[in-house]
């Protein structure tokens, strides 16, 4: 069973999701929260695996409540669904922890395997908004070299292991496709966090789509 927390100001919508979620057999909507400070009480107190976390909010932003999330109850996962489309909201989300952006016009099915995914560790953004995030990166020759240098750094079993996330591969699923140990797996990714400077898996996933898959 898949325990959901449901984020957002206007009721409406939260009712409405509870309604469509519950609707298939493994989730349950074991809250639904209408700020961010109430949805790090709710996470406190449910234990929920995956949040849905709307970004605009009084009392506390989405965002922040994600960054708080993440910090504090690893456990839990968080997706943001929300209207709005913003690069900054995009980007505040992701480098807060967040494994996925949405947009609340998604088709309900895409809704449904976008959190199964991300149980599994997948990261999920709506369509078209990691090209969006990857066409405002500059491209020049220095960014080409800079690129070229930080893969250089990695030995090849961490390259590997980059090139796994890049198809949104889980640590689980790395792990028997190199045949190694999961927790090693961890240790690669862990060591790939600090050579290429990243705070979390997403901006790794981010990463190793813009360098090894060019989208």
């Amino acid at each position: 069973m898949i325990r959901l927390l449901l984020v957002d100001d206007q009721n409406l919508i939260c009712q409405g999701l509870k309604a469509i979620l519950e609707l298939e057999s493994d989730f349950q909507v074991v809250g639904t929260a209408e700020n961010g400070k109430a949805a790090i009480e709710k996470v406190a107190a449910f234990k929920p695996d995956l949040v849905l976390m709307d970004v605009r909010m009084p009392v506390m932003d989405g965002r922040e409540a994600t960054r708080i999330i993440c910090q504090q109850f690893s456990d839990t996962k968080v997706l943001v669904l929300s209207t709005f489309d913003d690069d900054q909201y995009i980007a505040d989300s992701m480098r807060a922890g967040a494994k996925g952006y949405l947009l609340k016009d998604m088709p309900t099915d895409e809704l449904v395997q976008a959190i199964r995914l991300a149980i599994r560790g997948y990261t999920q953004l709506a369509p078209k908004l990691l090209e969006k995030l990857i066409a405002k990166i500059p491209e020049s020759s220095t960014d080409s070299k800079e690129t070229a240098q930080d893969l250089s750094q990695l030995t090849p079993r961490e390259q590997e292991v980059l090139g796994l996330i890049s198809n949104g591969a889980t640590n689980r699923e790395i792990a028997e496709k190199l045949y190694i140990a999961e927790g090693t797996v961890k240790t690669h990714v862990t060591h790939l966090l600090a050579r290429l400077e990243l705070r979390n898996r997403s901006q790794l996933a981010i990463f190793a789509n813009r360098v090894l898959r060019g989208c």
